[in-house]
């Protein structure tokens, strides 16, 4: 009997689809995307209506080879790639790949989604099949194509306006912006002093509560009414002469209901919050838990889909949630009906389920012993969540107390007493700012009544500034994000780790600072493709997007819409921009060596100051505002006229100057070369020497440089290689190899082994690594000649790489 073959994205699902299905179903993975545009300029036939030229991945082509051979003998092909535009788009490209046609009659091909991987969703959707939907597939391809065309072009417009390797994307620039603008903020803000006046009151039975001054004459105090010391301490006075009593107690009660279950974004900012998680370690501990984890039944599914912008908990859930919650906390912390929650978020696409634990059955402590450390803290996390959302809210009492003191002043104290907890027993929201937190935090207040006399233990004035806005932290930048329809929640992950790794920003301490070039990229963009680095156009797109999905929209004319003006602007600000406005900056400071004007400069290890004379003269300070170190005499004289030679500090560490300069501009490295009385073989006139690069490598290069620039990473020996005969050998020590002599002529294979390497001692059941001969060659190094011409040689920028190694990122 023919098979029926089912093709899914991850290896860790096949196994677990597999085992559901049993016989007559053959599980097999794609291994995530089969088809992409290649890396490379053309990729997108802009002429021919953005005709997308789409090849096959080089390492998916093992794995379609081997989808072709089991779909020839299947009866059915059935496509259950994950259940999004994505998932949808990667179904379309296997069958494209695979030459099948979805009408075909052998194999009969299927499309099935599913939002949990547990028995009964697969069998169910086995059952239910449908078809690829085509405005999915459309959105996802403009999608790719938008990003491409984004990537592909301006990308290489920052290379020559500022330098080789940096990128820019549709939505990554504007998460660049949404940092460095933070960054102005800070640096911008004039914090502004104010006071405050607090007052340690006590009750004749001997509590004691804080209260804060509030209204004077019947005004009630702004933040900045009490300006400075002056006048706050002219307050203290003025108040420690009267007598405290309460005029006025309000009581009142309120709930607090739990937040909604996670989406992929809140479910990024509460893992960053509450267990320190990077967006991308989130979403792969949580693509795992999807996939499947043996807890005692085989494998299966913990949690369900995690990209999804939906809030919503089936009836299933929400029933197993209220049997959990009145056997674990009592009837009263259960509702009688399940709690719905709205969605908040700009372009929410509502189609799933929100992210659950598939059985809430399995309680975290219960599967502990299955799950590693991170997987454990992501599924309580889950798991806690899904269950305080179905649970009753919160009561809490609140007091507000206004005290007299005397005529004039009057003090207020609050606080809040949790008088039935709720879904407060099992979770609390985390938040990111301070404020939020503490409007958060339990006060309590002693039992107080009308006209209560009570006494002023203390006055307490304190001075304060105001706070810039804080820094943006994952969470914050994903909430940001998610709120003004930037991206998709999914892209999230990868955004953030590509302005890391392009060195645009940092993190420290778990807060994003920005890196020199990331803000002069994003000044760039944002002085010169202000439109396409906007919140509102970005989020606009989002939404032509998702109305191609919807069916609403062509493609097409979405992208040509975008594409028409976007390119004309390229092209105009091609010959408008110069290198040096955007990565030189004029100062008001001249130069102390030669008196020119000094102007700062983007360098590989960021900005710093230079003088604009260069390379006539090659001062440089760092911009940090640190004082520069003073030059120091050294016990050397210049060879050139002989003046006395100062140590001064440079950009890649200290060097000898003469101290004639500018009359002498002679320079030389700090630590001399070390002679090895051995000839150059390459040139027979010079004589090779011991160096040191700018970053503290030791290599080997004749004397006669530039003139001659042959060089060397090994030691050189002045022996004859007995193979080739060269006039020397190398000799070189590795863990791998131990110590060895070897020809330094690629040509030649020689080498002899001095002291063969360390044999590990392992345990009896690993394999011994397989033994290698002394005349084993090892592998060749690239040879230093470049680098130590850097060393001598003015710094020259890195040639320009063609545009097609370049790659598209969101």
């Amino acid at each position: 009997m023919a098979q029926s073959l089912v093709i899914v994205e991850s290896p860790a699902k096949a196994k677990t689809i597999e085992k559901f299905l049993g016989p007559g179903y053959k599980v097999l993975a794609s291994y995530g995307h089969v088809r992409a545009l290649p890396s490379k300029q053309g990729s997108v036939d802009v002429e021919h209506n953005f005709s997308p030229r789409y090849h096959i991945l080089p390492e998916s082509q093992k794995h379609i080879e081997l989808l072709k051979k089991e779909a020839k003998k299947s009866r059915e092909l059935i496509l259950a790639t994950d259940p999004d535009r994505e998932g949808e788009a990667i179904a379309w490209h296997l069958l494209e790949a695979l030459g099948i046609s979805e009408q075909a009659a052998s194999p009969e091909v299927k499309r099935v989604t599913f939002h949990e991987i547990t028995k009964g969703a697969i069998q169910e959707a086995i059952a239910h099949p449908g078809h690829i939907s085509r405005e999915l597939v459309d959105a996802q391809q403009a999608r790719s194509v938008l990003d491409y065309l984004v990537g592909f072009n301006l990308s290489p417009f920052l290379w020559k306006k500022i330098r080789y390797g940096l990128s820019a994307g549709r939505v990554q620039s504007v998460a660049l912006r949404l940092i460095c603008e933070r960054e102005k903020e800070i640096a911008a803000f004039a914090p502004r002093e104010y006071w405050s006046i607090e007052a340690r009151l006590g009750t004749d039975q001997g509590s004691v509560f804080a209260a804060r001054l509030n209204a004077i004459d019947g005004k009630t105090l702004d933040k900045f009414d009490i300006a400075d010391q002056n006048q706050a301490e002219d307050l203290v006075r003025a108040i420690s002469k009267e007598s405290f009593q309460v005029r006025e107690l309000k009581k009142s009660s309120k709930k607090r209901n739990p937040a909604a279950p996670f989406t992929t974004s809140t479910l990024q900012q509460e893992a960053s919050r509450k267990l320190g998680f990077s967006a991308r370690k989130t979403m792969t501990v949580a693509q795992k838990l999807y996939e499947g984890i043996d807890v005692g039944n085989g494998l299966e599914g913990l949690i369900t889909y995690m990209r999804t912008d939906s809030v919503a908990l089936s009836q299933v859930a929400t029933t197993e949630a209220r049997d959990v919650i009145t056997r674990m906390f009592g009837k009263e912390y259960a509702l009688e009906k399940p709690r719905a929650f709205k969605n908040k978020a700009k372009n929410a696409q509502e189609a799933h389920e929100a992210v659950r634990p598939t059985a809430l059955s399995n309680s975290p402590d219960q599967i502990k012993a299955h799950l590693t450390s991170d997987q454990f803290k992501l599924y309580r996390l889950i798991w806690q969540r899904t269950v305080a959302s179905q649970m009753a809210a919160a009561v809490l009492d609140a007091t507000t107390v206004d005290i007299a003191a005397g005529e004039r002043f009057m003090f207020r104290a609050s606080g809040q007493v949790v008088r039935f907890a709720g879904f407060m027993k099992l979770y609390i929201e985390d938040y990111d700012s301070a404020e939020e937190q503490d409007d958060q935090k339990e006060a309590t207040l002693p039992e107080l009544r009308q006209h209560q006399p009570l006494q002023c233990e203390e006055l307490l004035p304190a001075q304060h500034f105001t706070q810039p806005p804080p820094r943006f932290t994952e969470a914050s930048l994903v909430k940001t994000l998610e709120e003004n329809g930037i991206g998709r929640p999914s892209t999230y992950a990868s955004i953030i780790n590509t302005l890391v790794t392009r060195k645009y920003v940092r993190l420290e301490k778990r807060t994003f600072h920005t890196e020199d070039v990331g803000m002069v990229v994003s000044d760039l963009l944002v002085n010169h493709f202000t439109k396409y680095v906007d919140y509102d156009f970005t989020a606009g797109m989002e939404e032509d997007l998702d109305a191609i999905s919807r069916g609403e929209r062509e493609w097409q004319p979405v992208l040509k819409d975008f594409w028409e003006p976007f390119i004309s602007l390229l092209r105009q600000k091609e010959t408008e921009i110069s290198k040096q406005d955007v990565t030189t900056e004029k100062t008001d400071r001249t130069c102390p060596e030669c008196g020119k004007p000094l102007v700062i400069k983007l360098g590989r290890s960021g900005r710093f100051l230079a003088c604009s004379g260069f390379p006539e003269c090659r001062y440089t300070e760092p911009l940090n505002g640190s004082e520069r170190e003073e030059p120091v005499m050294s016990d050397q004289t210049c060879d050139k006229c002989g003046a006395p030679m100062l140590v001064k500090q440079g950009r890649y560490g200290k060097f000898l100057a003469c101290s004639a300069y500018p009359d002498c501009k002679n320079i030389q490295p700090l630590v001399k070369p070390k002679a090895l009385g051995i000839p150059c073989p390459q040139c027979g006139e010079g004589e090779l020497m011991e160096k040191k690069s700018r970053y503290g490598k030791i290599f080997y290069s004749c004397n006669r440089y530039p003139q001659c620039k042959y060089a060397l990473w090994d030691l050189p020996i002045q022996e004859p290689c007995p193979k080739c005969k060269f006039p020397l050998v190398v000799e070189k020590t590795t863990k791998r190899q131990g110590t060895f002599r070897k020809c330094p002529q690629e040509s030649c294979d020689w080498t002899e082994t001095l002291v063969p390497p360390e044999t590990k001692t392992k345990a009896a059941t690993k394999k011994p690594a397989a033994k290698k001969t002394s005349t084993a060659t090892p592998s060749p190094k690239k040879t230093p000649a470049k680098k130590a011409a850097s060393d001598k040689a003015t710094a020259k920028t890195a040639p320009a790489k063609k545009a097609s190694k370049a790659k598209s990122k969101a």
